[in-house]
This record gives structure tokens, C-alpha cells and sequence, in this order.
């Protein structure tokens, strides 16, 4: 027989070969289920390309899809979390996270310039201790607010987090005070300040510094809310609609200004920055508001 019978479905690989095949290769789209190879779904800003889901994206690739080209600049890298608590086994959980991250924190502060205007940002990333936010976290944001305050130049903060860090107890709800504050004080020196939220803001972010932008963004089906659903329909003693507190959602009731596909966000922002130029600090291609 000079030709085998073709096979109809593809065999499924023995337990070997499936230890030959690298770990994080594939990624399964949490959306429509669609196994795809992770450098191909990092090519697309982590947005599927069959259903369009949107996956958490690392801050440092967040910020190189949005800035203009070796012109981010950051600010507090340094900066790390203590345990003022001493809170069980907090330093190794915060060590094992920087070395999986790269990072010192879940947050990324700095400035750079968006389609030639130069603005600060800040932008938290989930993998760090869910993007929680504690002392470091909200020292950050406030130090760049109020750097940007100081250079007369927009922020854009991009949220993903689950909330306070529990660790670090009340110092970290004292954070949502403290972030809060230092926007207030941007806005009344008529700083522009563009708030993101990605998939999830939740708790005391969302309860923050995330809703009370000058323009409030959401990536699609982002999940933004402070209580869960669980504990408001035992609270309401309703059951809530499908779609609650999804960016949608938020859109439809006046919480979210626009939901904006990641692919645009630049685009988007470039935009809008370049409507409130007004003077600030200077440079070769750019001003700030």
C-alpha cells in the first residue's frame, strides 16, 4: 500500500511529549476558549483575536504600547513594601512576586510623551499581589500626581487591582484618602486627569482615586465595582442582571465615560491630550496642560 489512510483527528500528544512542549507556550482565551501560542496573543496587546476578550496586561507592555518611543522616564522605582503589621510570611509573599514580575511593586509610575504631549502615568499591574493597593502603591500615585501638579502636565492613571491590601491594614485604606487628596489638589489647578480602569478595579481603587477622573475610560468587560456580587444580592436580597458592574454596565449607568478597545487606547488618548494642551512644562515635540 503505497498510501496510508489519512487520520481524521489529531492524536493527543502522550504524557512525554507534553513535557517537551516549554511551559507558558499556550494560553487558553478565557473568553471563547480558543488555545493560542502567548507570543501571538502578546503581539495582539493580549486581546484575543476571535472574540476580543482583553487579558491582563503587564504594566511595562501596557506602557510601551502607549508611549511614544524612548521617551518613558520612571520615577520611585526604588520604592518597596515594608510589613508594619507583621503580617505572616508578607515578605516572602512580596519577594516571590518581584522576582515572577520584575517589579519592586504592582504599580509604575513615570512620565513619557503620548503622541508628542508629555504626561505622567501611573499603571498598575494584577500580577502583582492582584494589584493591591498598599502603602507603596498609594505613595506612588500621590508622588506623581503631585509631580505632575509641579510640571503642569496631565495624568493618566490605569487601574487593575482587587482592592486594599489586607496586609497592611489600615495603612493601606489610608490610601484612598491620601490619592484622593492629591487629585483634588491637581484638579483645583486645573490639571487634566484621564482615570483607565482595566479589568479588575474593584474595592478601595474603584472607591478612590479610579472615579473621579476628568474622563473616566474602561477597557471592555473590565470588571469595576467596590462590594461583590455575591454580598449585594445577599444585602439587596435581589438578583442582580448578568452584565452587572462590567465596564458596559458602568457606561450604560454614568460611571464610565467610554469603553475604548485596547487597540485604540493610544489613539484615544493622543487625542484628547492634544485638546487640553494649554501651556506647562516643555520639550523638543511637546507641551502639557
Amino acid at each position: 500500500m503505497l498510501f496510508g489512510k489519512k487520520k481524521k483527528y489529531a492524536s493527543v500528544p502522550g504524557e512525554k511529549a507534553k513535557k517537551d512542549i516549554p511551559e507558558g507556550l499556550m494560553q487558553k482565551c478565557s473568553g471563547c476558549n480558543k488555545i493560542f501560542y502567548q507570543k501571538e496573543l502578546k503581539n495582539h496587546l493580549n486581546v484575543c483575536p476571535e472574540c476580543g476578550h482583553h487579558h491582563q496586561l503587564p504594566a511595562i507592555d501596557r506602557i510601551t504600547s502607549l508611549v511614544d518611543e524612548d521617551t518613558f522616564e520612571e520615577w520611585d522605582k526604588d520604592m518597596k513594601s515594608q510589613n508594619p503589621l507583621d503580617f505572616p510570611q508578607y515578605e516572602e509573599k512580596i519577594e516571590k512576586d518581584q522576582i515572577k514580575t520584575g517589579l519592586n511593586e504592582a504599580i509604575i509610575t513615570g512620565k513619557a510623551d503620548i503622541q508628542g504631549v508629555t504626561t505622567a502615568l501611573a499603571v498598575m499591574d494584577a500580577r502583582f499581589r492582584m494589584g493591591s493597593m498598599g502603602s507603596v502603591v498609594g505613595e506612588k500615585i500621590a508622588r506623581a500626581v503631585e509631580e505632575a501638579r509641579k510640571r503642569q502636565i496631565p495624568m493618566i492613571i490605569f487601574t487593575a487591582s482587587g482592592g486594599a491590601r489586607m496586609q497592611e491594614g489600615v495603612l493601606s485604606l489610608m490610601q484612598m484618602a491620601k490619592t484622593s487628596v492629591a487629585i483634588q489638589r491637581f484638579h483645583a489647578e486645573k490639571g487634566l486627569f484621564i482615570s483607565v480602569m482595566t479589568n479588575p478595579t474593584t474595592g478601595g481603587v474603584s472607591a478612590s482615586f479610579a472615579s473621579i477622573g476628568d474622563y473616566n475610560f474602561a477597557e471592555p468587560g473590565a470588571l469595576i465595582g467596590f462590594a461583590g456580587r455575591r454580598i449585594i444580592e445577599q444585602t439587596i436580597r435581589e438578583k442582580l442582571p448578568n452584565d452587572f458592574q462590567t465596564a458596559e454596565f458602568q457606561q450604560k449607568h454614568g460611571q464610565v465615560d467610554k469603553v475604548i478597545d485596547r487597540h485604540s487606547m493610544r489613539g484615544t488618548l493622543g487625542t484628547i491630550l492634544a485638546l487640553h494642551q494649554t501651556g506647562g512644562e516643555k520639550n523638543d515635540t511637546s507641551t502639557g496642560v
